[in-house]
């Protein structure tokens, strides 16, 4: 009796001790208006950069993205992607510029990821709009900045 009493007490010490020692996660402060700001500038360098007719790699998409354009299959990769928009750019938005607004930002618990929710514009010469509709896109962060690394998009326009 005198052994399994001594043997409880250790066990219970061992335990005691152990769950003392458990260190808290340290709390990770999320400022998602700063974080929405920064996506929203972001998606201001890509509209001034795709409306300057100088499509290139801004560091806006991550290496592994996809982008699921309206009307045309998933075009996988930031190479492909920048070719995609050139294309895109040459033959459908010459004299016309597009305008991107975060509406809303939503942060994953620890910050490295963000799904974007926003608005898009078209307009052309004239500043008469000529396409507008919504997006999504998810942010992670890698090497301390946001990269997109899936987005889509849907006109609000009727087809004609």
């Amino acid at each position: 009796m005198k052994r399994t009493f001594i043997k409880g007490l250790v066990v219970s010490s061992v335990l005691l001790l152990l769950i003392s020692c458990k260190k808290e996660e340290p709390t990770v402060v999320i400022d998602a208006n700063q974080i929405k700001e920064e996506i929203q500038a972001k998606e201001n360098e890509f509209a001034d950069t795709y409306n300057s007719g100088v499509v290139k790699n801004i560091g806006y998409h991550a290496d592994d993205a996809i982008t699921y354009p309206q009307n045309s299959a998933p075009v996988v990769g930031k190479a492909a992607i920048v070719e995609f928009l050139k294309t895109h750019r040459d033959t459908i938005s010459v004299g016309k510029k597009i305008s991107f607004k975060t509406d809303e930002v939503f942060v994953s618990n620890d910050g490295n990821q963000v799904v974007e929710v926003g608005t898009y514009k078209v307009v052309d010469s004239t500043e008469a709009v000529v396409n507008s509709g919504n997006y999504m896109s998810l942010f992670v962060k890698r090497n301390g900045k946001y990269v997109c690394l899936r987005d889509m998009s849907t006109s609000d326009l009727p087809n004609e």
